[in-house]
C-alpha cells in the first residue's frame, strides 16, 4: 500500500466531522491599511474612518473581504486537529477554494476565529485531498464573516 493510500485510510473516517473552533484574533486598522497598500485597494470603506462613519452603514472602517479570507491560514493553526503524524508526508499545499461567500463585514477592532468541519477526503495520485469548510466567525455577531470550502492536498513520497 502506498503512503498516500495509508494516510487516506487514516484520514477518511474524519470526513463529515467537526474539528471545532480556533482562537480569537483581532483585526486592527494597521492590518487593514497594510492590506490596502499590498493590494492597492484603498477604497475609503477600509481606510478612511471618518468617511466610513458618515457614508456607510458600517459605523466605521471594515476589513477587506480578501483580508478576512487570507486570514484562514493563520486562524486554522489554532483549530484542534487529531491527525496523527503521517508517514511519508512531504508537504501540504493550498489547492484552492471551491466556494467562498462573504456574509458579514468585519469592522475594525473586531475579533474573528475559525470553525472547521471536514467536508471530504479523497485519494489522489500520490496525495490526499481534504476539503474543509471554514467558517470565520465574528465575536458577538450572529452571522459569520465568511464561509469557504478550502481545498488542500497532502503530498507523500512513494
Amino acid at each position: 500500500m502506498s503512503k498516500a493510500a495509508a494516510a487516506y485510510e487514516v484520514l477518511k473516517p474524519s470526513e463529515g466531522s467537526e474539528r471545532g473552533h480556533g482562537d480569537w484574533f483581532r483585526i486592527t486598522q494597521e492590518q487593514i491599511n497594510a492590506f490596502a497598500d499590498c493590494t492597492e485597494d484603498h477604497q475609503f470603506i477600509h481606510i478612511d474612518e471618518e468617511r466610513a462613519k458618515t457614508e456607510t452603514p458600517f459605523g466605521g472602517t471594515i476589513a477587506h473581504g480578501f483580508l478576512t479570507l487570507s486570514m484562514i491560514v493563520h486562524l486554522m493553526h489554532s483549530v484542534p486537529s487529531e491527525t496523527p503524524p503521517l508517514d511519508g508526508l512531504v508537504m501540504g499545499i493550498n489547492y484552492g477554494l471551491d466556494r467562498v461567500r462573504f456574509i458579514n463585514p468585519v469592522s475594525r477592532g473586531k475579533r474573528v476565529r475559525a470553525h472547521a468541519a471536514v467536508k471530504s477526503v479523497e485519494l489522489k495520485a500520490g496525495a490526499v485531498q481534504v476539503v474543509t469548510t471554514v467558517t470565520v466567525e465574528i465575536e458577538d455577531e450572529p452571522k459569520p464573516a465568511l464561509v469557504a470550502d478550502w481545498v488542500t492536498r497532502m503530498v507523500f513520497t512513494s
